[in-house]
């Protein structure tokens, strides 16, 4: 072998090799991007509930007019709006879902006709 065919070897090997380890650290970061996005959308979900939750107590008549469970529900309310402002990372994984339902609707309605 001559020095440029070994120059071009080494370089190649070193190539392939960052290639990989950039392929390899690419689909870490998007399974972690992936993580947190559905631990936004599940906080997203129990935030929605908890507000919801507050707002069916603050209208019994046993509570109706309460000051705390009031401020209370707003502050709910006001948290879940600012939450509200990550909406395109929750919904990363939402759509992916959707997605994936929708291929296996179509394949049962395949099957029954």
């Amino acid at each position: 072998m001559s020095r440029l065919e070994i120059i071009l070897s080494a370089t190649l090997t070193l190539s392939v090799i960052i290639n990989i380890g950039v392929f390899v650290y690419a689909r870490y970061a998007i399974v972690q991007l992936l993580s947190v996005s559905e631990e936004l959308g599940d906080l997203q979900q129990m935030i929605n509930s908890f507000a919801e939750h507050l707002n069916s107590i603050y209208e019994l008549d046993m509570f109706y007019g309460d000051e705390t469970i009031s401020s209370l529900r707003e502050h709910a309310l006001s948290f879940n709006e600012q939450l509200a402002t990550f909406e395109y990372i929750y919904s990363l994984t939402e759509e992916g879902e959707a997605l994936v339902h929708d291929d296996t609707d179509t394949e049962e309605e395949d099957e029954e006709a």
